[in-house]
């Protein structure tokens, strides 16, 4: 066997906190459950599904924005940062959410979206309607170029120029995303101290923390300079990276306003900051230094589901790690296919039993844990912005915004009405209810490993001995005090033999959900797809 390198992880702060030892769930509102019957997810559907995840095991929902909004971006387009939208309650159910969280010992974190707001917001309606408006500079507004026509070569994330004209003032205004979403002026102090009592307003209603979106886009180049072409750029991925984004994202300032915004929340007791930027893993790791509690690693995401690929974004991310930077794990979110959808279900299972073994903290995206697909979606159907603005690329974000399938009745249990978006057609198989009651259901697995996590500090929190890959096989221990485990994944869908001298123990849990106290000893035969859980 041919050794890879061994990682030795730091141990763990002497008082963890909460978001270290637990596992967040991202609920997206509009697709986890309808109270009134309106095809929509609301909170008081969320209150009312509130004991299956404490049941699930979670410890923090996190929810996708509630906020007033257009919708353009479903939410992402805020018009007010202090209210609710009325598709989703009031301000008296988001309080009745809080209420029965600290009920069942559940933490609400929400989403922070500092880097624009909706051009329907008051801010923006008086920073357009002036140049001369006391709001004017709250956004970042341009003269044409000498020659006429844009300043720069910036491109939106969502397809075209990030540069938007506004006849009326005769300025163009930068728009990362939609040209409904301008961006923010975080140099001016007034946008920090109003965007500051943002996060105080939500903090004094009884959040643990946010989600600060985009978070690489904060502040950009003060002679905005054009970017540079990519030489590397594959059309397939969409125009967005035509050119490099060096002077419109990942600004080095932006550290300086995310010590603002972990100063407020350091004034709270134990809340966390956790940071959505989809960088390298190096650029992603540098954002705890400057106050994020938690930087969201998007690897397992973005990267190829092969044993050797994982293995090497494991010992890359626990290689830059600082001894107080505390890790963290996404398999699934709103913006990216589902993990079911991207491996095979069978797959699946494994990349379950990856996510709930690895040091520090795991998100679930909601549906993940019974083994939602991507639903496909009609042109007629598409409610997505990027989709509709890039056709054709397959960049559209409705698929795995599907409704959650909670029973076998119509729509899924999700609604008494159409839903707004398609239901999968599988959905009488793949629900809570169904599954719930099957022995070896990938929920059933879900709850085994949440459960044996948060009972086992090797598994949570301990440190590492050696991660091995071989032959489609990826290996590694977890150690802490007198615990000891082995964890082995095979990504084949062929039988792998693993080999390790020494190895004596028993199967504490196995992805197929038997084989319970096995003995184990120097070879472990793996079938194929299967994950194993050895405890030493």
């Amino acid at each position: 066997m041919t050794h890879s390198p061994t990682v030795v992880s730091a141990a763990r702060p002497t008082a963890a906190r909460w978001w270290q030892n637990g596992l967040i769930y991202q609920i997206y509102p509009l697709s986890f459950m309808d109270s009134n019957g309106d095809g929509s997810g609301d909170l008081r559907g969320i209150i009312s599904r509130l004991d299956y995840c404490r049941w699930l095991g979670i410890n923090a929902v996190w929810l996708s924005p509630i906020y007033p909004s257009p919708m353009i971006d479903f939410g992402y387009d805020i018009a007010n940062f202090t209210d609710i939208h009325p598709l989703f309650g009031t301000l008296s159910d988001f309080d009745a959410l809080i209420s029965e969280a600290r009920r069942l010992n559940l933490k609400i974190l929400l989403d922070y979206v500092p880097n624009h707001s909706s051009d329907q917001h008051s801010w923006f309606l008086q920073s357009r309607s002036s140049r001369n408006n006391p709001h004017r500079d709250w956004y970042i507004w341009r003269d044409p170029a000498p020659g006429g026509g844009r300043s720069n070569n910036w491109l939106s994330a969502f397809g075209g120029s990030a540069w938007e004209w506004d006849e009326n003032t005769g300025q163009y205004y930068l728009h990362s995303y939609l040209k409904e979403q301008p961006d923010l002026n975080w140099r001016n102090p007034a946008v920090q101290q109003a965007m500051l009592d943002v996060l105080r307003f939500w903090l004094d209603r009884g959040v643990s923390g946010f989600r600060v979106d985009s978070i690489a886009h904060l502040m950009k180049d003060t002679q905005f300079r054009d970017n540079p072409l990519n030489p590397d750029w594959d059309p397939a991925t969409g125009p967005y990276f035509r050119y490099l984004p060096v002077h419109s994202r990942d600004h080095p300032d932006s550290a300086n306003v995310i010590r603002q915004i972990r100063q407020v929340i350091d004034a709270y007791e134990d809340c966390v900051i956790i940071g959505e930027a989809y960088l390298s893993l190096e650029r992603t790791v540098a954002y705890y230094a400057a106050g994020v509690h938690l930087p969201f690693n998007f690897a397992l995401i973005t990267s190829p589901w092969t044993a050797r690929e994982v293995h090497r974004i494991i010992t890359t991310y626990e290689s830059r790690l600082g001894p107080d930077q505390w890790p963290n794990w996404v398999l699934g979110n709103h913006d990216r296919h589902r993990i079911a959808t991207r491996v095979g279900r069978a797959q699946a299972r494994g990349a379950a039993m990856l996510l709930l073994t690895l040091r520090g903290t795991p998100t679930l995206y909601y549906g993940d844990e019974i083994a939602m697909l991507d639903v496909p979606i009609p042109a007629r159907l598409v409610k997505d912005p990027w989709e509709l603005n890039v056709p054709c690329l397959g960049l559209g974000r409705d698929p795995e915004r599907s409704p959650m399938q909670w029973d076998s009745t119509n729509h899924a249990g999700f609604s008494t009405a159409i839903p707004w978006l398609p239901v999968a057609s599988d959905f009488n198989r793949f629900n809570v209810a169904v599954e719930s009651q099957e022995a070896d259901s990938v929920l059933t697995l879900y709850r085994r490993l949440i459960a044996l996590r948060a009972e086992k500090t090797a598994l949570h929190s301990g440190s590492y001995g050696e991660v091995l890959c071989e032959d489609h096989v990826l290996s590694y221990s977890r150690h802490s005090g007198s615990e000891s485990f082995l964890i082995a994944l095979n990504f084949s869908d062929e039988p792998r033999t693993f080999e390790h001298v020494g190895l004596r123990g028993s199967i504490s849990l196995t992805t197929a959900l038997d084989r319970a106290s096995e003995p184990v000893t120097e070879k472990l035969l793996l079938r194929p797809d299967e994950g194993v859980i050895v405890e030493i």
